[in-house]
C-alpha cells in the first residue's frame, strides 16, 4: 500500500476556491480504482493550509491517478492558487494487525 501526504498553503484571496476544488478532487479520486482513502482537511493551526491524506492499493493505481486529466487540472489550479509550491510525500507501507 502507498500513503501520500500533502499540503497546500493558500492565500487569503484563494482559500475558498482552493478548498472547493480540493473537495471536488477528493470526491472524484475516491471513485478511482485502487483508491483506498482520499481526504482533505483544513489545518487546525493554520486556516489557510489544506492537508491531504491518501492511501492507494499500489503504485500502478497511484500512477493512473496522476495521469487522469482531472487530476492534472487540479494540480495546475492548486499551483496557481497556492501561496507557494505544494508539499507532497509518498510512503510505502504495510498494514499491521494489533490483535
Amino acid at each position: 500500500m502507498l500513503i501520500v501526504t500533502g499540503s497546500i498553503a493558500a492565500r487569503a484571496d484563494t482559500i475558498d476556491e482552493l478548498r472547493q476544488a480540493s473537495l471536488e478532487h477528493v470526491a472524484r479520486s475516491r471513485a478511482e480504482p485502487g483508491c483506498i482513502e482520499h481526504g482533505v482537511a483544513i489545518d487546525a493551526n493554520d486556516g489557510l493550509r489544506l492537508v491531504f491524506f491518501e492511501r492507494w492499493a499500489d503504485r500502478a493505481a497511484l500512477d493512473a491517478h496522476f495521469k487522469v486529466p482531472a487530476s492534472r487540472a487540479f494540480a495546475a489550479l492548486a499551483g496557481r492558487l497556492a501561496a507557494h509550491a505544494p508539499d507532497l510525500a509518498l510512503y510505502e507501507a504495510s498494514e499491521l494487525s494489533l490483535r
